[in-house]
């Protein structure tokens, strides 16, 4: 009887299992769910507000605004190079983190930090748009939209006594729209000499963390309490109008530079130069310049028929670059006809001054510069000047921490009268950007001219158009000047035919020194009078000693 039971138990078994495979297979396989309908397509004017608002996250935002750009060639670009950026980033962020690691060994019981694996994944962040912004400065200004859905396996391990911790970061989902601000452009590879990045709003931050295998974000309140600490954090540093500034060219190129102050030069006067013209003498002159400068050099007045000038002679010079810049001073022989005969020269290093203190050298003077040069040995006299460095005040407080210290600049601008005269001695910047629709009636080869306080100062002449680009900066050092005086900016045009020059206005514009004064900024596009449609781009600065 037992064998018999086994006998059945066997082939009921074997009989079951198909019939009820077979079964389950028509009951729930076979049939065709009839539930299941095909999705309807219709255009985007024909859904109603629930559907709009469900879909609405998932549009890109070069759909939804129009002067945001496509990027799929950017989204290309970046999966076909994110298993090299993936390396890349992170040997930066383990040669980065090692030396932050290696402080905390010994201490608290830490045995040894490292990570056991970091990867950045797969996948790559993409860009669902990306905005241009023009921009009256000196600057490129970008505004992407970043996402990442990315899938990481970051690993850290410490090690604490005998225990062995290990933190993982999976999941990563980040949301940001920051602004990259490439400035200032200038003519040196890679054309801008800093990056600055902020955020326009909080980032959207998830992620997972593993402690030992276990989830610790899904403890109940950790989840919201780190994501909303992380946002904070990030915003207080980042968010705009803070900045995070990453320098590209070395602070040496000398057009990144801002003037930061002002040098007063006196020549005073010479001592035994070279014998060069026939009787004995020379008629010498000084021109004086610094270092990085484009602008002309300025010179004294030519001292007739002596070796002992006396000139006593004052020169004012911007300082872009205190201990870099170098004052060179070249003492010349006038003639009357063919070039003038070189009697040496000198240089004095700018960091030897200290701010409003006035400092005499006498300084020996060299062919040149070569130590090693035979002909330095000889005795070519002296010359001696008096130099003062006198700075500029300090600039509006820069963003450079949290939000809270953060100082409005509007109440740092003292309330002027226009009636009063500005009797603080100061730097007027002027730079002449470009100008758009300048037509004249003959011909078209515009340069703008820069009138003030009696001096005159040109760009270079472009020709055969009628939008130039100039981007050429003038400067006035002032030691007391009216508020009513103008700051005229006119375009002109020449040309020279069979001998003869004809030059016609292409309009002009004038612009009070208080409100440059006043506001200390002022970049905008003018209209110019006596023009039918022409405008002048003009960048104005004022920098008070």
């Amino acid at each position: 009887m037992e064998l018999l039971g086994r006998l059945l138990e066997i082939i009921g078994f074997g009989i079951g299992i198909p019939i009820g495979l077979l079964l389950g297979y028509y009951l729930f396989i076979h049939p065709e769910p009839r539930d299941v309908k095909d999705p309807i397509i219709r255009p985007i004017h024909e859904l109603d507000t629930s559907s709009l608002l469900d879909l609405w996250p998932e549009v890109p935002l070069w759909a939804k605004h129009p002067d945001c750009d496509r990027t799929d060639w950017l989204n290309k670009f970046l999966s076909d190079m994110w298993p090299y950026l993936d390396k890349a980033i992170c040997n930066m962020i383990r040669s980065t983190a090692e030396p932050m690691f290696a402080e905390y060994i010994g201490k608290y019981q830490i045995k040894s930090v490292y990570f056991d694996s970091l990867t950045l994944g797969t996948l790559p962040p993409t860009f669902h748009g990306i905005k241009v912004h023009e921009s009256n400065e000196n600057e490129l200004v970008l505004e992407p939209a970043v996402r990442w859905a990315g899938n990481p396996n970051i690993t850290l391990v410490l090690k604490v006594l005998s225990l062995q911790i290990k933190l993982q970061l999976v999941d990563v989902q980040v949301f940001a729209a920051p602004r990259i601000v490439f400035k200032p452009l200038v003519p040196t590879f890679p054309c801008f000499s800093s990056i600055a990045v902020s955020l326009l709003e909080k980032p959207q931050i998830d992620f997972g963390l593993n402690l030992m295998k276990a989830d610790v974000m899904a403890i109940p309140g950790l989840y919201h309490y780190v994501q909303e600490t992380i946002r904070k954090q990030v915003a207080g540093f980042y968010l705009w109008p803070q900045t995070l500034e990453i320098p590209i060219l070395d602070s040496s190129v000398g057009a990144t530079k801002k003037p930061v102050g002002i040098l007063h030069v006196k020549v005073v006067r010479a001592i035994e130069l070279l014998k060069m013209d026939f009787l004995g003498a020379s008629d010498p002159y000084v021109k004086l310049s610094l270092s990085g400068e484009r602008i002309p050099a300025k010179r004294t007045s030519v001292k007739m028929r002596t070796l002992n000038p006396v000139w006593n002679e004052n020169f004012k010079l911007t300082v872009k670059d205190l201990q870099s810049q170098v004052l060179e001073l070249r003492v010349y022989d006038w003639e009357k006809i063919g070039p003038h005969d070189k009697l040496g020269m000198q240089v004095v290093p700018l960091r030897l001054l200290s701010p409003h203190e006035a400092k005499e050298f006498t300084l020996d003077l060299f062919k040149n510069q070569n130590p090693n040069d035979p002909h330095n040995k000889r005795r070519r006299g002296k010359v001696v000047v008096e130099l003062r460095f006198d700075p500029f005040k300090e600039d509006h407080e820069r963003f450079s921490g949290p939000l809270e210290v953060h100082v409005s600049n509007q109440s740092r601008v003292p309330s002027i009268s226009e009636d009063e005269h500005f009797a603080a001695s100061g730097l007027l910047l002027i730079t002449v950007i470009g100008a758009q629709d300048v037509e004249g009636k003959r011909h078209n080869n515009p340069c703008a001219v820069a009138l003030f306080g009696g001096e005159r100062k040109r760009t270079k002449t472009v020709k055969k158009t009628q939008d130039p680009c100039w981007n050429e900066e003038f400067q006035f050092v002032l030691d007391e000047a009216s508020l009513k005086e103008v700051i005229r900016i006119e375009v002109i045009s020449k040309r020279r035919k069979f001998g003869f020059q004809s030059k016609e206005s292409l309009g002009y514009v004038d612009i009070q020194l208080f409100d440059v004064v006043h506001n200390e900024h002022i970049n905008d596009k003018f209209h110019l009078i006596n023009s039918r449609n022409g405008i002048v781009h003009v960048d104005m600065r004022w920098r008070v000693i």
